[in-house]
């Protein structure tokens, strides 16, 4: 008989903790080793977490909503399945599951095993050790990304209140501070040195002071509280929900945000579709206006790149990269997965590609680096229907296009002859959001203008 603990995964590299979203298996399932038995949600993605081993699921350590360091045990799989009927009782210990020391005697055939994984959190939790300089104790207590973020604004990050594992100052903590009016210090101007690409770093303005006390364990940017009425339902955030509120408006507060729009005859790309439609689905692909969409851009980024940009601190940083985010709308928020070297794939090879991120995205099989290092995004509200739509730019890049829904409308046009005539085309409208910081509305409707003329002009491939 042997208890395997199962532990809180290291989601990526900047990745100190996560939140139990949701147990797919109950105390006393069955389990076959790599079936997901959990759901969690990080800074970064939604993924489900296969079991290390098969057998029987003895013990949940960690409830739902709970917020954990990387490490801990969360359950413990019993690989005897006769041994399991007893653990139907281990969700009492599960409600305080940093305290497991009395786990022992409850196994007494099996003592040796209960000890041993209990030291597991301890050096996850991150506690402020008594030895060590300042700065390593600082180090312990956050991530890289929430350590940049603290030095490009001048904060001290001991004034931070953490909410994280053992006090770990977390990224929503230092907006929530920053949104509270938390006071910028006049030194540390060196941080943007070392700018690091993650989809969802930022560089907020400068805020005023005032300190804060404790922030909420919700690391939403406060709102005004509502009264709920009578016969209203009231449904908490998801944390992929409370990430994109953050996100979105820290977005509009950060970047001086512009809107051109321009409209796209896509007849010539229509037709290149419907050859190669049948082709492509041989091939287990399906050929849609958005891989069409993300091949011209990609080409046009390389000659436009201050639309390929991001902003740090004073400085412009221009991507050496071409990677393209693409935006999914799931049943419990919107996920940006990313197109790594983009301008270097087919069209064949783009359209596998977002085909691929769509699917993991719905399935919750993304990976933290699938969704990090974009550099551009594109959005679909068109998919919808929706005629247009105004995005928020997803930082800290500087654009983001919306494409609007894709239908046959009736156009003026020029025959051959001189003339003119009333036409049907299939037509489609785009606005691009973009940084007045750094892309003047002339940068924006050069690339607009040379990615309309790419579609328009787009040649048919090969295979």
């Amino acid at each position: 008989m042997a208890r395997i603990d199962v532990l809180m995964p290291q989601m990526g590299e900047s990745i100190a903790e996560g939140t139990m979203s949701k147990w797919l298996k109950a105390v006393g399932d069955p389990i076959k080793r790599d079936e997901p038995i959990f759901e969690i949600s990080t800074d970064k993605v939604d993924a489900e977490i296969p079991a290390p081993n098969a057998g029987v699921l003895a013990e949940v350590l960690v409830q739902e909503g709970e917020t954990v360091a990387v490490g801990t045990v969360v359950a413990r799989i019993e690989t005897d399945a006769g041994a399991a009927v007893a653990a139907p009782s281990a969700p009492a210990p599960a409600e305080q599951p940093r305290a497991e020391a009395p786990a022992a005697p409850e196994a007494p055939a099996a003592p040796a095993p209960a000890p041993a994984p209990e030291p597991t959190p301890t050096p996850a939790a991150a506690t402020p050790a008594p030895a060590g300089t300042a700065e390593e104790r600082l180090q312990q207590k956050s991530t890289p990304l929430v350590r940049k973020m603290v030095a490009e604004h001048g904060l001290d990050l001991s004034q931070i209140p953490g909410t994280g594992t053992a006090g770990r100052v977390t990224k929503g903590d230092v907006l929530a501070y920053l949104e509270q009016g938390g006071a910028a210090q006049p030194a540390a101007p060196a941080a943007p040195a070392a700018p690091v690409a993650t989809s969802d770093q930022a560089a907020p303005a400068a805020p005023s002071a005032a300190a804060p006390a404790a922030a909420a364990p919700s690391k939403v940017a406060p709102s005004p509280q509502v009264e709920a009425w009578e016969g209203d339902r009231v449904e908490p955030w998801s944390r992929i929900r409370k990430l994109t509120a953050d996100h979105m408006v820290l977005s509009r507060r950060v970047s001086a945000h512009v809107n051109s729009l321009i409209e796209i005859d896509y007849t010539h790309v229509a037709g290149i579709r419907r050859h190669l439609k049948a082709d492509y689905a041989e091939r287990g692909v399906n050929l849609t206006y958005l891989a069409f969409i993300a091949k011209a851009i990609a080409e046009n980024l390389r000659k436009h790149p201050v639309i390929n940009a991001a902003v740090s601190g004073d400085n412009t940083i221009y991507r050496r990269d071409i990677n393209l985010g693409i935006a999914v709308a799931l049943d419990w928020g919107l996920i940006v997965p990313v197109i790594r070297h983009a301008d270097e794939l087919s069209l064949l090879g783009l359209a596998r590609s977002i085909q691929d991120l769509a699917d993991r995205a719905r399935n919750k099989k993304l990976a933290p680096e699938d969704v990090q290092r974009g550099t551009f995004t594109i959005t679909n509200p068109g998919g919808f229907g929706t005629y247009v739509g105004t995005p928020v730019i997803n930082q800290p890049q500087v654009a983001i296009l919306a494409v609007g829904a894709i239908e046959k409308r009736p156009a003026v046009v020029t025959l051959p002859d001189g003339s003119d005539s009333i036409a049907i085309r299939t037509k489609g409208m785009w606005c691009l959001a973009y940084d007045h910081r750094i892309v003047d509305g002339a940068d924006a409707d050069r690339f607009l203008a040379d990615v309309r003329n790419t579609l328009h002009n787009f040649p048919e491939p090969t295979s």
